[in-house]
């Protein structure tokens, strides 16, 4: 269209919604940007579909089926305040950080070189298409040392991740023995040598160091993973020497094996699904798990959000599929009160959902799944006034994150002052599924199962490092097969190096945490103290609560230690109101006094055929806690149904012990989720976990204070 024409099209348009007042207004990927904005003649761009909506305050926008590649993030600012962005309902609408590759892009691979380097299966199969050809690129070069993601472009087919061409194809290699650890940087060495190990059997002696080779890997703890460059492969003594030190060195951290795997290799691109990168040549090698002609192949180029929200307030985004990004799917920074509801974040290499700043922000009945990071973070409120952000995570399903940064990725981040995080459904990670660095948040009325698969000395929820951090309550949350036994132990909920002054009460654990070699427990504590476990249930739990507490020596240097004094100081005061006010243990903290009992108390829990009641310094009074190997009065437990009878035992035993709202817990019914996922599991034989109506959605509290 000629630009003359285009002015006039749009001046006409804002015109109309002028002296309509409020509108509607539709854009399909076959409208026309001249076209007055209707369902029958629909806009054709976002962009005018935005400036078209900032002249009419309150304006809805419907976007219509297809897929919307972006090149560039999709902005929304302070101009766009309470427009509504929608999905037509019923509708198919993407937003994409990637682009399709055409059939006819893929050609066969026929260059000798590079067929003599393919593994024999997989000759015939592995196709190729030139990254330059289809405008993408240059490549980013990989560091020699990096964690998370590669800073490469990812591909999907059929909206499946496909695999980084690696070996071994599933699990790990292990080393079979550490000849030099290299530098460790973590303790202030500032060598670059990198570490040397020993392999088992044959297969590294296939790859070639200087066309590069990266090896990613737990090198010394089961709680940190770090990629490395290889600088040599001595395929004589079976050694590999790495080209870059990692943080903790090459040691025995943790009792396991020292694992990892080898990716980005030609030589390993072996099985259907698995993708090859030639950053130098521009080219990508592909083993498709169907014909390219019958298969939607999808490359992530965009660098940047999907979405950006940027300072807007009471703006709306509704029913998108977001994916295909390099970066994180949607941020929202600043304003007030934006919702996302009802989107499905996806495939992205980084984070699901960021909301940074602002206020009352909200995600509600989001599912995000198969992200390199994180699902959700939300991070606002002021920390010195200890000022609430009031944002919101809720009836949001989050699962199979952490793809690509296997530790301290969660599935919810909670940061700041006052936020909430209720009625999710989080599962299948190696990791966390909530971290939270901030006082008095509210984690409630959540599932949350099968994390903390694959490392150690974690929890699925985890805090700690600052005891000015305090003030959060963990309530009304179902925890179930959570831990792995690789040898230090693993927890449900984890509060780390001198953490206190929070609340884990209504909780039901069942099998949940390994205290491994240590002193772990299902609610664990290293360090800290004043702590409370009430009203809890306990079910099959090896050691229900754990703690390795610190001595007067250890408390006195941390309060001497630059970075405590800086936590607790400067960034804010622990010797002054509001802190001293709102959490009155603080009073003296800074002092603290030899020989004074630090201690954590457990009171009205019910504890059912667990191990080790408890270790280090929580007091747990048989009088006040019921131990007991029987039926405590559960509805069905050898079906999973831990809801208690009327009748139950446990009334008897604590007078004080409240049911638990097993009703109240998990995904519910609303307009925003008519149907929530059925969500089973393997207390017994497979069932549905209750799912609540619509009713008791709205019978339950949107938002409730420390208890």
């Amino acid at each position: 269209m000629h630009p003359a024409s285009s002015l006039l099209a749009l001046a006409t348009l804002l015109f109309c919604l002028a002296t309509a007042g409020a509108a509607e207004l539709h854009v399909a990927l076959t409208g026309n940007d001249a076209n007055p904005g209707t369902a029958a003649r629909p806009l054709a761009t976002l962009e005018h579909a935005r400036d078209a909506a900032r002249q009419s305050p309150g304006a809805t926008v419907t976007v219509h089926r297809g897929t919307w590649e972006r090149t560039a993030s999709f902005e929304l600012t302070a101009a766009d305040s309470g427009t509504t962005w929608r999905a037509a309902p019923g509708e198919e609408v993407r937003l994409s950080g990637g682009r399709s590759v055409p059939a006819d892009a893929w050609k066969p691979v026929d260059d000798p070189a590079v067929l003599e380097r393919l593994d024999p299966a997989a000759r015939g199969h592995v196709v190729r298409t030139d990254l330059k050809a289809l405008g993408i690129g240059p490549l980013a070069a990989l560091p020699t040392a990096f964690r998370g993601a590669p800073p490469v472009p990812e591909l999907f087919c059929n909206d499946v991740r496909c695999t980084l061409a690696r070996w071994p194809n599933e699990g790990w290699a292990t080393i079979s023995k550490i000849i030099e650890p290299g530098s460790v940087p973590r303790v202030g060495d500032a060598g670059k040598t990198g570490g040397v190990f020993e392999y088992s059997g044959d297969r590294p002696a296939r790859w070639r160091a200087e066309a590069g080779v990266w090896l990613r890997g737990y090198w010394c703890f089961d709680w940190f993973e770090e990629t490395l460059q290889v600088a040599a492969i001595d395929p004589a003594q079976r050694r590999i020497t790495f080209a870059a030190p990692t943080v903790y060195g090459v040691k025995q951290g943790n009792p396991s094996p020292r694992r990892w795997y080898a990716l980005n290799l030609l030589e390993e691109l072996d099985r259907p699904g698995e993708y090859y990168l030639d950053r130098g040549a521009g080219t990508l090698y592909f083993w498709p798990p169907q014909a390219p002609g019958r298969a939607r192949v999808v490359l992530s180029t965009l660098n940047a959000p999907v979405v950006a929200l940027q300072d807007s307030s009471r703006a709306t985004l509704r029913g998108f599929i977001v994916e295909a990004g390099l970066a994180n799917g949607i941020e929202v920074t600043g304003g007030s009160e934006v919702k996302v509801d009802a989107c499905r974040v996806r495939n992205l290499r980084q984070t699901g959902i960021v909301v940074r700043g602002g206020d009352h922000h909200r995600v509600a009945a989001c599912d995000i799944h198969d992200t390199g990071t994180g699902g959700v973070v939300l991070e606002g409120g002021d920390r010195k006034t200890l000022t609430p952000a009031g944002h919101e995570v809720v009836n949001c399903h989050i699962h199979h994150y952490s793809v690509h940064q296997f530790t301290y990725a969660s599935a919810v981040h909670l940061a700041g002052v006052g936020n909430l995080a209720a009625h999710n459904l989080i599962h299948d990670a190696p990791h966390m599924a909530i971290g939270i660095g901030g006082n008095d948040m509210v984690v409630e009325y959540n599932v949350i199962h099968d994390v903390t698969t694959a490392t150690d000395d974690s929890g699925a929820l985890y805090k700690g490092r600052d005891p000015s951090c305090r003030g959060n309550v963990i309530r009304y949350n179902f925890w179930h097969h959570i831990g792995s036994p690789l040898g230090h132990g693993t927890a449900a909920v984890y509060f780390d190096d001198g953490d206190g002054g929070d609340q884990v009460i209504g909780n039901v654990f069942y099998q949940c945490g390994d205290p491994g070699r240590g002193s772990f427990g299902t609610v664990f504590s290293h360090g800290g103290h004043d702590l409370l476990a009430e009203g809890n249930v306990f079910i099959e739990c090896k050691r229900p609560l754990g703690s390795a507490p610190w001595n007067d020596q250890r408390w006195a240097d941390a309060m001497r230690d630059p970075d405590w004094v800086n936590k607790l100081l400067k960034q804010v005061d622990i010797t002054r109101p509001p802190y001293t006010t709102r959490y009155p243990a603080l009073v003296g903290f800074m002092d603290p006094q030899p020989g004074v009992p630090r201690v954590s108390r457990a009171v009205r829990n019910l504890l059912v055929g667990c191990g080790e009641i408890k270790s280090g310094n929580w007091q747990v009074d048989p009088a006040e806690n019921w131990i007991t190997t029987e039926d405590p009065g559960f509805v069905d437990a050898a079906h999973g149904d831990f809801r208690f009878r009327p009748d139950a035992a446990v009334f008897r035993h604590l007078p004080a012990f409240a049911p638990i709202p097993f009703e109240r817990i998990g995904l519910y019914a609303d307009a925003l989720r008519p149907e929530p996922p059925a969500e089973r599991w393997t207390g017994g034989p497979l069932r549905p976990l209750p799912v609540r109506s619509a009713a008791a959605a709205a019978a339950a509290p949107a938002r409730k204070g420390p208890a």
